[in-house]
């Protein structure tokens, strides 16, 4: 009824779900704000560079500009490319405010690397046009991931790919549910060598934009009011509903795109052509952190207290996993965070003994699915392979 969905016991953890539509990266979850880590102090050897975000409008061109603030890079210039429809808006970075231009052939000449997340289409367009100025493109979208050509990097695997992009001077970032699966499953996979990877994603509206978000929000507005459930992204009811992953599907395999780039992009991103992945996405009523069930064949035994061993070491992970509290990792934990959070840490009882590891993943799909990613990209650029840098 009307009465018990405005009950005003409800649970806190659901009673502030609501999203300031102009700020989706600085998200009001339920939840305050995870206070940033300490800021890293950069390197006196650092130059600062002039840098360009294609997509600055959007929830991750938002983050990164956070990113950015918050880690002190080194920011000689910084140009704000979007669409023409958004020229001209303003938006604050470090106590200034910055001019929107549209993204044009021109907007690279001046300019050392270029963040792109405006989409495949526009990245298939300028990427290319800005590596050939010597501007190094970090890419967020899909265009140039299987690419021989552009190297496919989570820092925390193998940021010695980096160099490959000589020729092309474009670095793709991986898409946001394998970051967060192989920043997990690396460092075990260099303990006992994967076999196979069963993954079962649970995805926030995040990633599929600020809009996905918005209409998340406006229909929960919609379902306290009684309203009729605005429908303009997904075509169905979102909130208090879970439903296949909304990429195309292919025919002959039945598989969605999103599982298919897990699956390929694992195997370049590792290295590991043979190694067997499987995926299922699904979406579920989360605005901004995906959570993945992940299911390991292993090569050789591996217990559960060395798992935990390994990722309480692992860089951009955090061990969230009490079993005595029933405590394990959940998107509005991971939201706002830099690492990802893994708990239910156990050995697959369906496999011989320590040769089978099942866990849960909670990761911020906007900061380390995406934005952070590509700015660690960039920070490993300017710390030791300055020579992709060739204007400086």
């Amino acid at each position: 009824t009307t009465a018990s969905r405005k009950n005003q016991n409800t649970p806190q953890r659901t009673s502030c779900l609501f999203v300031n539509k102009m700020n989706f990266s600085r998200l009001a979850v339920s939840r305050v704000r995870v206070p940033v880590m300490a800021t890293r102090s950069m390197s006196t050897s650092r130059p600062s560079i002039n840098i360009a975000i294609a997509g600055a409008t959007g929830a991750v061109g938002q983050e990164l500009l956070e990113l950015l603030e918050e880690r002190n890079f080194p920011v000689k210039s910084l140009k704000l490319l979007a669409s023409a429809r958004s020229a001209g808006k303003k938006i604050p970075f470090i106590g200034k405010e910055l001019t929107v231009e549209e993204l044009t052939e021109d907007s690279f000449d001046d300019v050392d690397i270029a963040f792109f997340s405006a989409g495949g289409s526009q990245s298939r367009k300028f990427g290319p046009v800005a590596g050939k100025k010597s501007c190094l493109v970090i890419d967020n979208s899909s265009a140039f991931r299987m690419d021989p050509a552009c190297p496919l990097v989570v820092p925390e695997v193998n940021a010695d790919a980096i160099p490959d992009a000589k020729e092309s001077m474009i670095i793709a970032n991986p898409n946001c549910s394998t970051i967060i699966m192989n920043t997990v499953v690396w460092p075990i996979h260099q303990k006992a060598k994967c076999k196979r990877v069963v993954v079962s994603t649970y995805q926030a509206a995040s990633g599929a934009g600020a809009q996905a978000m918005a209409e998340l929000e406006q229909q929960a507005k919609d379902w306290v009011k009684g309203d009729a459930i605005t429908q303009d992204i997904f075509g169905r009811q979102y909130i208090w509903n879970l439903f296949s992953h909304n990429s195309d599907i292919d025919p002959e395999t039945g598989y969605n795109e999103e599982e298919l780039k897990m699956v390929k992009e694992t195997k370049k991103i590792f290295s590991e052509p043979d190694i067997a992945v499987t995926a299922t996405c699904i979406r579920v009523p989360v605005l901004r952190a995906h959570c993945e069930a992940i299911n390991l064949e292993l090569e050789s035994s591996v217990s559960e207290e060395e798992v935990k061993e390994i990722l309480a070491k692992a860089p951009g992970v955090e061990l969230a996993d009490n079993r005595a509290d029933n405590a394990f990792p959940e998107p509005l934990d991971a939201s706002g965070k830099d690492d990802i959070l893994v708990g239910r840490i156990r050995s697959d009882v369906s496999q011989p003994k320590g040769q089978g590891i099942e866990m849960f993943v909670a990761g911020d799909q906007i900061r380390k699915g995406a934005a952070l990613n590509a700015v660690q990209i960039a920070e490993e650029v300017l710390d030791n392979y300055r020579e992709l840098l060739k204007k400086i």
